[in-house]
């Protein structure tokens, strides 16, 4: 698509469907409109009712908002509720009771149906096996687990007995594990012998015994062992259990544990722009409403629907969208351990037809995947299967190009469905910007508007309100339930991270944006601070650099930065000085590739840069400051036309600049 053609792309507007504003909970912009003046007249009456009518409570709240200790906000604070009951035991005695509430695709694609009867019975015993082991209220978990629905039970469990759960993806490396379990307390591992992923088996016991090796995970006592395959694995006596053995004998029943609304329900490390990962902590109350109200609003979410969002539970979209939200809204939903290519890049729209899903949310990166196979292999593109059951499309994790919103609008959609392009970060919980299906009219390429009782906005560095069509940063004005509570014990990063003092005591989403001059449209612009969004992961370019200079025989500096990426949105580019001379041909090749698989292994995968350079040294000032900007310029492959006369050796520039 051309340069004009993309824009004519932007500038088009696209109404909601008919079949979609139907019976739809919040049909037509007068009703959101109506919805946004409400909570802008009375913003506490507004939440009240809201948690009032959409949550379980074992002892109502009288409180709403607490602002006393801002940014510390508290939401319903003298209320008690249990997460797992809000999803499971409250539809038991109603329809749901006999619904699927699981449909499970492995990636051999066996499927596996669960009831939500079915499914509070395993929670339960679960649960019952986690107190056999001492584990209570208050206590920390980790959880490292495959795409199964033992990971969701692993999550809900923990939820029943007023545990705190801190997932883990299992694509994370051993020496990151390892840091998470000791900042978390962990006294507990769940954890599966492997995890299949493309026809292949993973491990993930024996990373979680590489980390536990690496010392210091003091507080953990139990590492619970979930067999997915045959394949044996070293078991510590007194320490590890399967899950067979743990859960032998226990009962199928477990009360719910009462905790308060304030109750950290889970802490989900994310990515900053220091290399220490931030561990985002969430309370029940406000987490499990936001959960439930975000499936209603944003997908409509209706009895007769097929619910399949495709992350995976170790991100907050598979704890907002996979593990709570669908089960609080009584929603049955496909959960998925494969990749989109395996067997083929037919996958997707494979299972779409199978199980007749109506509901479909995805990341930019999958679709752009899935549109270069279509393009070169007939035989994978979407129009080989029926695609006719899908209402409702949504997109996650970064902005979708125009060309790509498109694609999954023609391609998938059938140009019948409306597409959600949701904004939305760990820290917030669920969506805060979002199209409405039954509402909003669309514009590929933005977010739209804000969910009623969010009061986003566009300000400068000093907080103040920028005009529509002009560029700046993102904030929230005003709390919202579903928001962080701090950093797991780093309340001072929390408030110099999220509220700086220069933003009037906003929340600075991290992100910029701008905002149409015509409709007041948000389109994000990208992040503002030093992190990247790969694949729709948030990766820290501190958290990467450190890892390569982790390479103590070999490297001497690094600095990463970001560029744009057809696929993946954005790509790693690290630039490094090693130890020993600069390398090239193909013994640079063979560093590069020694340097991205110790990232890797210090990280994750998904940590690897792209593109490594390297240099005799990076381009800094004469004051010692490594000039990024620069190399922002070169990795995006652009002239350098700023002003270098403050460099310490331009000539490194040019060095820099060669590809390997």
């Amino acid at each position: 698509m051309s340069a004009i053609e993309s824009v004519l792309v932007e500038n088009r507007v696209f109404p909601p469907p008919a079949a979609a504003v139907s019976g739809a909970r919040i049909s037509g912009m007068p009703a959101y409109e109506a919805m946004c003046q409400a909570a802008e007249k009375d913003s506490n009456a507004f939440w009240a009712q809201l948690a009032r009518d959409n949550l379980v409570w074992n002892k109502p709240f009288t409180r709403t908002l607490d602002e006393s200790n801002a940014p510390f906000y508290k939401w319903f604070e003298d209320g008690e509720l249990n997460a797992s009951a809000n999803c499971l035991d409250r539809h038991m005695g109603t329809p749901v009771e006999n619904k699927t509430a699981i449909i499970f695709e492995a990636d051999d694609g066996a499927v596996t149906q669960v009831t939500y009867k079915d499914l509070l019975a395993r929670v339960s015993q679960f649960a019952n096996a986690l107190k056999a082991q001492g584990i209570q209220k208050g206590d920390r978990v980790v959880i490292y687990m495959p795409m199964t629905i033992e990971g969701v039970v692993a999550m809900q469990a923990c939820a029943r007995i007023g545990a705190t759960h801190s997932v883990v993806f299992g694509g994370f490396s051993a020496k990151a594990l390892q840091e998470r379990i000791i900042d978390a307390g962990a006294v507990a591992v769940i954890t599966a012998n492997c995890q299949m992923r493309g026809g292949k088996e993973l491990p993930l016991k024996t990373i979680v015994d590489e980390a536990i090796g690496y010392g210091g995970c003091d507080t953990l006592k139990t590492v619970l062992v979930y067999n997915r395959t045959k394949t044996p694995v070293n078991m510590v006596a007194g320490r590890d259990k399967t899950f067979e053995e743990a859960l032998a004998g226990q009962s199928t029943t477990c009360a719910p544990v009462p905790v308060g609304a304030e109750h950290p329900l889970f802490i989900l490390y994310t990515s900053g722009s220091t290399g220490k990962p931030k561990g985002v902590q969430h309370a029940t109350g406000g987490y499990l409403l936001w959960a439930n109200l975000t499936m209603q609003w944003t997908f409509d979410i209706r009895p007769s629907d097929i619910f399949w969002c495709t992350a995976d539970i170790g991100w907050i979209t598979g704890h907002t969208y996979i593990a709570y939200g669908p089960l609080a809204a009584g929603a049955t939903q496909v959960v998925f351990e494969g990749v989109p290519t395996f067997p083929n890049a037919g996958r997707f729209w494979q299972m779409i037809e199978a199980h007749k899903v109506t509901i479909f949310y995805t990341a930019p990166t999958a679709i752009r995947s899935l549109i270069k196979a279509a393009d070169s292999d007939e035989k994978v593109h979407p129009k080989n299967w029926d695609l006719s059951t899908l209402r409702i499309l949504g997109s996650v994790g970064e902005p979708i190009n125009p060309e790509a919103w498109m694609w999954y609008h023609r391609n998938i959609g059938g140009e019948r469905c409306p597409i959600v392009d949701t904004f939305w970060q760990t820290e917030t919980g669920g969506h805060m910007i979002t199209p409405l299906p039954g509402a909003t009219p669309l514009v590929p390429g933005s977010c739209t508007l804000p969910l009623p009782g969010i009061t986003t906005a566009i300000v400068d560095e000093a907080g103040n309100d920028m005009p529509n069509g002009s560029g700046g940063i993102l904030v929230v004005k005003r709390p919202w339930p579903s928001m962080i509570r701090t950093i797991w014990n780093d309340p001072e990063r929390f408030k110099k991270s999220y509220f700086p003092e220069e933003l009037k005591g906003y929340y600075l989403a991290g992100d910029g944006a701008v905002r149409s001059a015509d409709r007041g449209y948000f389109r994000i612009t990208g992040r503002i601070d030093d992190v990247l969004n790969v694949s729709g992961h948030r990766m820290g370019t501190m958290e990467i650099e450190s890892a390569l200079v982790a390479k103590t025989d070999l490297v001497a500096e690094a600095a990463v930065v970001g560029r744009p990426d057809d696929l993946t949105g954005e790509a790693i580019c690290a630039f490094v000085v090693l130890k020993r001379s600069r390398p090239v041909g193909e013994e640079a090749k063979q560093i590069a590739n020694e340097l991205r698989n110790w990232v890797a292994k210090e990280i994750g995968p998904i940590a690897k840069p792209k593109d490594i350079r390297f240099g005799d040294n990076l381009p800094k000032t004469r004051s010692g400051k490594i000039m990024r900007r620069l190399l922002r310029s070169i990795a995006k492959g652009e002239a350098i036309t700023q002003d270098t006369s403050t460099l310490e050796n331009p000539a490194i520039l040019d060095q820099l600049a060669e590809k390997l």
